[in-house]
């Protein structure tokens, strides 16, 4: 089995956890800023995603949303993860949140595994390998700005980003077909490795939101950058706008 087939396999049993949630006892807690949550189902899913891939890959550093971080160095090899990408979403049974799994190898993305338990949509690819959805390969959209989507993401305890993160919604959606918000980052960037979405753009993201899903983008045949232009880091939240590249 391919690392990549073992991480997919792993992955995948983690949804099964979050699709059998007892719902009445989520576990949640509050992070710093409003609306930021844990639950113990996020901590329960980052502690396998430790165990099994660093057994997997004993050399490779771990950076996770919800426990102990390894110092990213562009040397060696990292997981980034995300246990619950849409943790809110999570809460509220609202069946738009993922796994997230990148494997960062000497300061760039080589895997990347998305899952979406709910819709049972696995979202894989390697560096120079293309991008796939349950096996079949995907592609980017050719449809222009004007003929398509656009996605956004901002967070409420950014609350200094907040206004600003509408205000730039809005301006996209006087150009676009029109705009949507899911409260996944890794399933926006899926929606556009996919062909489904034309644009995203969040103002700050973690590392563990964007990584495998940046990777999906750009081996899909789009493009990932800052919103300024600039290349996304591994080693602290950027912004990210992720596009067709038309």
């Amino acid at each position: 089995m391919s690392t990549l087939e073992s991480i997919t396999q792993i992955v995948k049993n983690c949804g099964a956890i979050m699709l059998g949630a007892d719902r009445r006892s989520l576990g949640i807690d509050e992070k710093v800023g409003p609306a930021n949550f844990v639950t113990e189902y996020d901590k329960k899913i980052e502690k396998i995603l430790r165990e099994e891939l660093l057994s997997l890959l004993p050399d490779a550093g771990f950076i996770g949303e919800e426990g102990e971080q390894a110092l990213f160095s562009d040397k060696g090899r990292f997981f980034i993860v995300d246990p619950i990408d849409g943790t809110t979403n999570f809460i509220k049974d609202y069946k738009q949140s993922c796994i997230s799994v990148a494997l960062i190898e000497d300061g760039e993305a080589s895997i990347g595994v998305v899952y979406n338990p709910y819709s049972d949509e696995m979202f894989t690819a390697q560096k120079g390998q293309g991008a796939f959805c349950n096996g079949k390969e995907i592609r980017v959209s050719r449809q222009p700005l004007e003929n398509g989507i656009v996605l956004f993401g901002t967070s409420p305890y950014y609350e200094e980003l907040n206004e600003e993160s509408f205000k730039k919604a809005f301006e996209y959606f006087k150009k676009a077909l029109d705009i949507r918000r899911s409260g996944s980052a890794a399933l926006d960037l899926c929606s556009i490795a996919a062909g489904r979405a034309e644009l995203y753009f969040e103002l700050r993201l973690s590392p563990w939101d964007f990584a495998a899903g940046a990777l999906l983008v750009k081996e899909a045949g789009g493009r990932v950058t800052t919103v300024d232009g600039q290349e996304i880091t591994y080693d602290q939240p950027c912004s990210v706008l992720a596009s067709n590249g038309i």
